[in-house]
């Protein structure tokens, strides 16, 4: 009766693993063929790649041709990506339904293993609103490849990826992040505008269209973790093997050797969804809901002076550094009839809630865009701005004439390493500016979205089972009427400050460009 009363959907996501099972063939035994004797011949000895091929063979003038999984990605397991595919552009019951198939995944070949959670992960999924490719999966994609592949990767002329993975995951990680000219995954079939969660049939074709991109005279170097599984590896008279076990030794690519500056990431997960880790989640999730509530109940009854202690105690702790510059402001002389100015970087929505727990004081507060939801439940007044910039300022003005007022002069979060340009607006609006250096920490979830519900952003923080906020306060600055700066010299001056003291670095991108990258809009948020 239970399952009679499951979604037809949810029904063949259900069946669909246990369907390939049965359809499985003997693709296995075809895909563990011996190479032929010819090709045999030319096939260098098995070496280790940092001790040989970093030092001594000279592939200036090469294409090389790399088996992603095998040669470039430390883990063995590919779970985890499929995870975040499940979570990030399915919902919370695909991602159950994947974690409840781990033990049928552990007991398949890989091939079987990767069709059944393509068909959990993609199924019903719309192909036109599939971001997680771009917005998701490279920052974790980064994080696990070897510093011993990637330092091969980066000697070769011309660079060319092979995967078993689907196209869409592995594309813009290898393309952007990687810098690969060429890229090779599974494509998925799309019917009506969806995924259907089967892959094409078309492994066996890939030596044809690299050597159609390439040109079969380009001298040509192969990299595989198991030449005997690969039909391209035909495409070189040279190939370069590694073991498992020297993949083990890798060393992580550290971030300042990225090609690309990983800038923009969205998704929930705050972890590597790897199978314990994920069934922690699980288990953590039902207790974190109350949890949640609990907080945010304390956040909005509580006076400021108990708040922070009472949360400190169920997980989140608030950092206060460098208080006592604040303290001493009243004595400074500015102008009395207007508050204090504080210019924060922009971490999440609750960056002045954490600012008034850290002084024990309500703020006003001025944002780009807020979710209704998250304007009803804020226990101080939040002021939204409309972007024209001679109303913007009236607003902040009149605001700063009846109290202290908080801004973040970046317009959107940045959960990454890096500030993104601060609007000028605030350094024509008060000559007593205090900086504010703010930097989170979570252990399960974010609590910051660009495609998903802005409104869940507070709830999602609070679901962590541990938090911090870190709040540095910086020395004063003037504004302009009070100096010869520009407003856009004192918005930088204020930008590069921040940026010290957090060590993050500074760019010229804009909120703009961050919902380009990761939502495909220009991050106008609807009032819900």
């Amino acid at each position: 009766m239970i399952f009679k009363a499951l979604p037809y959907t949810l029904k063949l996501i259900l069946f669909m693993p246990l369907l390939l099972l049965k359809l499985h063939n003997n693709q296995t035994k075809a895909l563990k063929r011996t190479i032929s004797n010819t090709h045999a011949s030319h096939l260098r000895s098995q070496t280790l790649l940092s001790d040989h091929v970093i030092h001594t063979c000279d592939l200036s003038n090469k294409t090389l041709i790399f088996d992603v999984e095998g040669t470039l990605l430390r883990s063995p397991s590919m779970f985890a990506y499929f995870m975040l595919v499940a979570f990030e552009s399915g919902s919370l019951i695909r991602a159950f339904v994947l974690f409840a198939l781990y033990p049928l995944l552990a007991l398949v070949d890989d091939e079987l293993s990767i069709k059944i959670m393509v068909m959990v992960s993609f199924f019903g999924i719309k192909k036109g609103s599939f971001r997680v490719g771009s917005s998701v999966l490279p920052k974790v994609f980064l994080e696990d490849v070897g510093l011993e592949g990637f330092e091969v990767l980066r000697r070769g002329k011309k660079k060319v990826g092979v995967s078993k993975l689907p196209q869409v995951m592995v594309k813009c990680f290898l393309k952007d992040y990687l810098e690969f000219d060429h890229v090779f995954g599974r494509e998925l079939k799309v019917f009506g505008g969806y995924f259907v969660g089967l892959m094409k049939d078309d492994k066996n074709i890939i030596r044809h269209r690299i050597n159609e991109v390439v040109g079969e005279d380009d001298d040509k170097v192969c990299f595989s973790n198991k030449p005997v599984k690969h039909d391209w590896i035909a495409c070189s008279k040279d190939v370069y093997v590694v073991s498992d076990a020297e993949k083990k030794a890798w060393r992580i690519l550290p971030r300042e050797r990225y090609p690309k500056d990983l800038i923009f990431h969205d998704g929930r997960l705050a972890f590597r969804p790897e199978p314990l880790n994920t069934l922690v989640m699980f288990m953590w999730f039902p207790f974190s809901i109350l949890l949640s509530i609990s907080r945010i109940a304390i956040a909005l009854t509580m006076p400021y002076g108990a708040t922070t202690p009472i949360m400190a105690f169920t997980g989140v702790q608030v950092r206060l550094k460098n208080n006592n510059s604040t303290s001493n402001l009243t004595s400074l002389g500015h102008k009395k009839h207007k508050g204090r100015l504080y210019v924060c970087n922009h971490r999440t929505l609750l960056d002045p809630l954490y600012l008034s727990f850290g002084l024990k004081k309500p703020f006003a507060a001025v944002t780009y865009s807020l979710s209704r939801m998250s304007e009803i439940l804020s226990p101080i007044k939040t002021v939204r701005l409309t972007r024209d910039r001679e109303q913007d300022s009236k607003t902040m003005d009149k605001m700063l004439k009846l109290g202290d007022l908080v801004v973040c002069p970046e317009g959107t979060t940045c959960r990454e390493p890096y500030l993104l340009r601060f609007s000028p607006l605030f350094a024509e609006l008060s000559d007593h500016i205090v900086p504010v250096a703010l930097d989170t920490y979570v252990s399960m979830f974010h609590g910051t979205t660009a495609g998903g519900l802005k409104c869940l952003d507070p709830f999602m923080f609070m679901m962590n089972p541990r938090s911090a906020y870190s709040v540095l306060f910086l020395d004063q600055v003037h504004g302009t009427s009070d100096s010869s700066s520009t407003r856009y010299d004192v918005a930088n001056h204020v930008q590069s400050e921040i940026g010290k003291a957090l060590g993050f670095e500074c760019t010229g991108l804009t909120r703009k460009d961050k919902y380009l990258v990761l939502a495909g809009n220009e991050g106008f948020v609807s009032k819900r």
